[in-house]
């Protein structure tokens, strides 16, 4: 189902949501750094990081694919660095009984004692950097991300057409 335009468009919440945009890709990059330097001495970064985080999310191992999609990225990049990790002995692959030759992503003992350690840091981490907010307020942002995150692939069509407008103007 496609998001349409509003019947009224909104100037308030259209630069709300230009502020906030540009405020997620401050925090983006900001979360990315503090991230890699979080886990530098044991051999990830965010991105490192972000993979094991799939990993250990799974009720099972899952192709590369698979979490990939769940990451919100591309195969591809997913892919390189599943490489380099098996290369760094963070990660093994399982044969797939479903797919030849679509193996299976697992941690290694070596990689879920990273990821443990990571995730022990990012704790204590949290609890100095949340110090004085409202977890309610925690709350009711992650609400409204994940909100948003719902919506973005529905208004492709709308983004097409904006797109299709412009290059064949009325």
């Amino acid at each position: 189902m496609a998001t349409s335009p509003p019947a009224t468009p909104c100037p308030r919440a259209r630069e709300a949501f230009s502020t906030l945009v540009v405020e997620l890709f401050r925090l983006n990059g900001a979360l990315l750094e503090a991230g890699d330097r979080l886990a530098r001495d044991l051999g990830l970064t965010s991105a490192r990081w972000q993979v094991l985080g799939a990993i250990a999310l799974a009720p099972a191992p899952r192709p590369v694919a698979h979490l990939a999609r769940g990451m919100g990225l591309a195969r591809q990049s997913v892919q390189r660095l599943v490489g380099e990790m098996l290369r760094d002995g963070l990660l093994r692959l399982e044969p797939n009984p479903r797919h030849r030759r679509a193996a299976l992503v697992a941690m290694t003992p070596r990689g879920e004692a990273a990821y443990r350690r990571t995730m022990a840091r990012k704790d204590l981490w949290a609890d100095g950097l949340t110090q004085g907010l409202p977890p309610e307020a925690l709350q009711q942002a992650a609400a409204l991300l994940h909100e948003l995150r719902r919506r973005v692939p529905d208004s492709h069509e709308h983004i097409d057409a904006i797109a299709a407008a412009e290059e064949h103007p009325a």
